[in-house]
């Protein structure tokens, strides 16, 4: 399904698409992009294992998590696994670029994702980041839920791969995302 323009407007549907898409090819691991964890709790009883994804601290503001622990509390409650750290499109390389301006390798590859949509490239960070977390199961589809800025617009089947293999990730189908961005 393509929308016609990204945004959190397209996250129920998203949503919706993700689970009945995961129920009908029997994939048992959706993980999800959450900054505020709003996004993550529509996942509520999807009878799936959940995996949240948070913004890596100090992403907004140094030393800042933008996920308030009560709600990190509150998704764990509904058995979900939440997870921060380093992103790895980004991370340590996003420092050097800042510092010594140009442009690395891995930046290059998130703009190069980003020219499906930020959600495609979200989708492919927080897949990684979960398998190298080892919140995911090696060489199994999982779906993986991501968007622009606000809410869900964008959801994958994709086969991740570890960091250190990245390029065997394998995006397995578009379930939805923008067609405008």
């Amino acid at each position: 399904m393509y929308f016609k323009l990204a945004g959190p407007h397209n996250t129920q549907t998203t949503i919706e698409l993700a689970i009945k898409t995961a129920n009908e090819r029997n994939i048992n691991y959706i993980v999800v992009a959450s900054c505020s964890g709003s996004t993550a709790k529509l996942l509520k009883d999807c009878g799936k294992n959940v995996v949240v994804v948070t913004h890596v601290n100090g992403f907004s503001e140094p030393g800042k998590m933008e996920i308030s622990q009560k709600t990190i509390e509150e998704l764990k409650a509904m058995g979900f696994k939440v997870f921060t750290c380093t992103h790895v499109l980004s991370g340590a390389e996003r420092g050097i670029s800042k510092k010594f301006g140009g442009v690395y390798p891995v930046e290059i590859m998130a703009h190069t994702l980003r020219m499906l949509g930020q959600g495609v490239k979200v989708a492919v960070e927080i897949s990684v980041m979960a398998l190298d977390a080892g919140l995911i199961p090696y060489g199994e589809d999982v779906i993986a839920i991501g968007g622009t800025s606000e809410g869900a617009d964008t959801a994958v089947i994709i086969r991740p791969s570890h960091a250190a293999s990245i390029f065997e990730t394998k995006i397995k189908e578009i379930i939805c995302k923008p067609y405008e961005f």
